[in-house]
């Protein structure tokens, strides 16, 4: 009840409002059946501009640390994340990937929409960045479509850091569903999940618009957090004139 009282009284029509998001494509989600969206990852705003804009309810594997956050401030979050029906998944520890494989095939078992960011993390420079193939895994352990979704201009109005977002005109791009029975007995094959999952972020990538890395956005962050904590060390050794 909550979750609809969010998405058709309360915050969604006032996304809308504020936002006022150009829809393409919205055609190409299924009306009924399980299927899997697997979107670009820009902005935390994400999370809550594209369910405003469904017809059907869809659920999100989100981060454990949204659940988990201290005081009040971190009680409200958690009860919200909750309320709208989105998952924790603990995304620390060799087991990460199994959990969250399990809770996304349970999504699908009950024929509803499962939302993914096969990114793994939000892009902190705008760029898209390889995806990590549990998205292949589940759509082949479930044998359900894959529809590639590009939220554009999302980073633009809150780019990581910033709390409060920017009042502009965003515009969500839903493309054709992806089909992989082509797989069908593959999904241990980490070759098959390599490739089904760049098949993935190639259409994502071809809504977006977005420049492509073949990296994983994880390991770019941490590389760059470790050189300017090097920086920072060697600022400090410096001696001064």
């Amino acid at each position: 009840m909550f979750y609809h009282l969010l998405k058709h009284v309360f915050l969604g029509p006032l996304l809308r409002l504020l936002f006022r998001p150009r829809i393409e494509g919205l055609e190409n989600i299924p009306a009924e059946g399980a299927a899997i969206i697997a979107g670009n990852h820009l902005s935390f705003s994400d999370h809550f501009l594209m369910p405003a804009i469904l017809k059907r309810r869809i659920t999100f594997l989100a981060k454990a640390e949204y659940f988990t956050g201290p005081g009040l401030k971190g009680r409200l979050i958690a009860a919200f994340f909750r309320s709208a029906g989105q998952i924790p998944v603990d995304r620390s520890g060799k087991d990460a990937g199994q959990a969250a494989l399990r809770e996304g095939l349970g999504v699908l078992a009950k024929g509803e929409l499962l939302g993914i960011y096969p990114e793994g993390t939000r892009s902190h420079d705008g760029r898209l960045y390889k995806g990590k193939v549990g998205v292949a895994a589940m759509a082949l352990g479930a044998g359900v479509p894959v529809v590639p979704c590009a939220m554009v201009g999302t980073f633009e109005i809150q780019p990581p850091g910033q709390k409060i977002p920017k009042i502009r005109r965003v515009t969500i791009r839903f493309g054709e569903p992806m089909e992989f029975s082509r797989y069908a007995g593959l999904e241990s094959e980490r070759a098959v999940l390599r490739a089904a999952t760049d098949e993935i972020m190639y259409a994502v990538l071809g809504l977006s618009g977005q420049e492509y890395v073949d990296r994983y956005a994880g390991e770019v962050k941490a590389e760059e957090e470790e050189a300017r904590k090097k920086a920072r060390r060697a600022g400090r050794a410096r001696p001064s004139p």
